[in-house]
């Protein structure tokens, strides 16, 4: 075959994509220094929406030019979680820092699925980190993931295949001698029904456990269900904790939920992927006591340690189990005592057998900052969460709508009253219209029937004023909507 030189993806001209690369960087600095001036969101106009109908471009384009036509049709219609008045979800608002290590793992190139390379130390290194962190043993095994619905797919994945009784990746969950009962809140993310939806296991697999006024799991209704289910024939298999819960920020019993499984002979495992880095923060630890005696833990750096997505992360206690359950070598994919494919496969822990180096910008993140200053961020955003708590309460205007753990807070404006349907109107036009004007982003919910405002305050950049802004214009829409 005759070699036909100069196909590559490299520039022609190394000194003009460094310029591009530069003036890039700048921008970033630029937009990131200046977020507050901004908005928070902004609707995408009729003309740039169109634009993203263009067919398959055929032939090249200068990078210069294509990195213009993305300044002007994709950065400024962000969803705008890095602004500091972003309340949406829960999300963290990423770091400078870890962009940067987002860059530089994607130059490295490497592909975590294996490999005796620097990235792949590097991966174990910051799963290491985790699992002490968390409080678990050194025999642990962790994967990072995409995020928590992931590492908690990882964990029931395990937990299925430790409690099914069978060989289940030799003869599947057909052949299960007992059908498999979980247990979780019923203010549990969808991320678990999800899970065991996809695990072959079905929704009615999952039963939900009603929670008490704080929207905490109600301990006694969860040993009154595994009692019925064992004398109905059912195998309980693992209870689902809750550490900080999407819509109120709830903290289970887990000390308490805990002890049940070990007296159960039950799989523990927490959905940490909002609250169980509270146990880095001195004010605030006390919320995941007993975390450490999980059997499975999924946890979002991408939230309080504002890694920029995606990054989650799985533990399992039993790293033996957890390889058990994922291992697997092809001809293709043979282990080696040395040479590149020398040592441990990081794929054997995980679904993923190609995975990308995300765990570079987390690396960086904790080298530069410390865990002690994650800790002290985590204690402000929950201080920031009472000072909010603090406004709402002191307003009559407005209402709580239930009782603030950590950093979500869920209220609404009540105004002169109004029938539940009235006030559910009002308050989703507040919501809509203060995310229009860019000023704030806050989201809604709905709790036990009553709709709700929430507001997440998990950006690193935020500051008192700018929930005491919420609150102003929370007021000044509602007082404008609400008819006299």
């Amino acid at each position: 075959m005759q070699d036909r030189p100069g196909i590559t993806l490299d520039p022609e001209d190394w000194e003009a994509a460094r310029g591009v690369a530069h003036r890039i960087v700048d921008d970033a600095i630029t937009r990131l220094a200046g977020l507050r001036d901004g908005p928070v969101w902004q609707q995408m106009p009729d003309a740039v929406r169109a634009s993203f109908a263009a067919k398959v471009p055929q032939g090249p384009t200068p990078l210069a030019e294509v990195y213009d036509e993305l300044a002007r049709t994709i950065l400024p219609y962000a969803m705008g979680n890095k602004h500091p008045r972003f309340f949406g979800w829960y999300m963290g608002a990423g770091s400078l820092t870890g962009a940067l290590g987002e860059f530089l793992g994607a130059i490295d190139a490497s592909n975590l699925g294996g490999g005796d390379t620097g990235a792949a130390a590097a991966d174990r290194q910051v799963t290491g980190w985790l699992t002490a962190l968390m409080g678990f043993p050194q025999t642990a095994g962790a994967t990072l993931t995409s995020g928590g619905s992931m590492a908690n797919m990882v964990g029931l994945t395990v937990a299925r295949n430790a409690m099914a009784g069978v060989d289940v990746r030799t003869e599947g969950v057909t052949d299960l001698p007992q059908p498999l009962r979980f247990y979780t809140s019923d203010q549990a993310h969808s991320a678990t029904q999800k899970a065991l939806e996809a695990l072959g296991l079905g929704s009615r697999s999952l039963r939900l456990v009603p929670t008490d006024a704080g929207f905490r799991m109600d301990t006694g209704a969860l040993e009154r269900m595994i009692a019925e289910d064992r004398a109905a024939g059912l195998r309980p298999a693992c209870v689902i904790a809750t550490a900080g819960s999407t819509n109120t920020g709830a903290f289970d019993d887990l000390v308490s939920i805990g002890a049940i499984c070990r007296r159960e002979g039950i799989w523990f495992h927490v959905d940490g992927c909002i609250g169980a880095l509270v146990r880095i923060a001195p004010g605030s630890r006390h919320l995941v006591a007993g975390i450490e005696a999980a059997d499975s833990l999924a946890l979002d750096p991408h939230k309080w340690l504002q890694t920029p997505f995606e990054c989650g992360c799985a533990i399992v206690r039993d790293g033996a189990r957890q390889f058990q359950t994922f291992a697997m070598h092809p001809a293709y994919l043979q282990e080696q005592p040395r040479g590149l494919a020398a040592g441990e496969f990081l794929a054997d822990y995980g679904f993923d057998l190609t995975r990308s180096f995300k765990a570079l910008k987390l690396w960086m993140s904790l080298k530069e900052n410390g865990v002690a200053r994650f800790g002290r961020l985590i204690d402000r955003h929950v201080e920031l969460g009472r000072h909010l708590t603090r406004a709402i309460q002191a307003d009559p205007r407005l209402e709580l709508m239930a009782p603030t753990t950590i950093n979500i807070v869920c209220f609404r404006f009540r105004g002169r009253g109004g029938t539940e349907t009235e006030l559910k109107a009002l308050n989703t036009e507040i919501m809509l219209r203060m995310q229009e004007s860019g000023i704030a982003a806050p989201t809604d919910t709905t709790l036990r029937g009553r709709h709700s405002l929430r507001a997440a305050i998990n950006s690193h950049r935020v500051r008192a004023d700018d929930l005491d802004l919420l609150v102003a214009e929370t007021i000044r829409l509602g007082e404008a909507l609400q008819p006299a």
